[in-house]
């Protein structure tokens, strides 16, 4: 039965927010009877609402109980002044996003108005491969977790992006090395993305912070991602602080000793 229900909740995504009953049953593989049964119930719960149109949608009772989820609400409680901090410097797009097995999910997204144009979305999911957030979180993930990922027939996206195993392994390297994943093309042609990690109170990184502007490479202009850096690092580790990183906090008492002794 559980897995029933969740099958139905799974038909619905980004592309599908509202789907007839029909709809519902045949993305789920149930039939008509079983799915109108189980719809009714999750829709006298909250979990779905049926609109004028006759269609359902995902209800908010299930978004009030998926904000609970100890990963995004703490999280972005403390990010969100970096955020906005990062986003009126850039005027672009700035992301939050954590790992989930392999995968990202983006747990907050700002967006100016006149932004590059991005296909994510709070809650949405992408490989971690071919975002910027996604090689911060597979750089610093378990031994294991990169193997499996990297084993994988990774898919493409553009020209640009990079399934082969071996140059994604030296691209994980430098940004171990570097503390910063650039990504160029690899979604979209148009946008550039630069990404930091995000540690917690045990000194794991736990989540990535990147801005997404429109890519030099494109012939459009475009931003060079060197001049990005700085400001993307400066809010990583402002979140890493509120979050009570110990490797954030010994990097600002440096900084305000006016830097490293030699």
């Amino acid at each position: 039965m559980t897995g029933r229900v969740f099958s139905i909740l799974e038909a619905f995504d980004g592309d599908h927010r509202a789907l007839t009953l029909t709809e519902i049953a045949r993305a789920a593989e149930l039939p008509v009877s079983t799915a109108h049964r189980l719809v009714g119930e999750l829709a006298a719960w909250g979990a779905l609402e049926r609109g004028a149109d006759g269609a359902y949608r995902v209800g908010l009772r299930l978004w009030e109980v998926g904000s609970l989820a100890p990963r995004s609400v703490g999280l972005r409680e403390r990010a969100m002044p970096f955020l906005e901090d990062l986003y009126e410097a850039v005027r672009q797009n700035v992301q939050l996003a954590v790992r989930d097995g392999h995968e990202i999910v983006y747990v907050e997204r700002l967006a100016h108005p006149e932004a590059v144009r991005v296909f994510s979305r709070v809650g949405g999911r992408w490989p971690l491969h071919p975002t910027a957030v996604g090689q911060v979180l597979l750089a610093h993930a378990p031994a294991a977790v990169q193997e499996a990922v990297l084993a994988e027939r990774l898919p493409s996206f553009t020209p640009r992006t990079v399934t082969d195993p071996v140059v994604l392994r030296r691209m994980l390297a430098a940004v171990r090395r570097d503390g910063v994943a650039v990504c160029d093309g690899m979604i979209d042609l148009a946008a550039l993305s630069v990404a930091a990690p995000v540690r917690g109170e045990d000194d794991a990184v736990i989540a990535a912070l990147s801005v997404v502007v429109p890519s030099p490479s494109d012939g459009g202009g475009g931003i060079e991602p060197r001049t990005l850096v700085p400001a993307v690092r400066a809010a990583a580790r402002g979140i890493s602080r509120a979050l009570g990183a110990p490797t954030a906090a010994r990097t600002d008492a440096v900084v305000r000793r006016g830097g490293p002794r030699r």
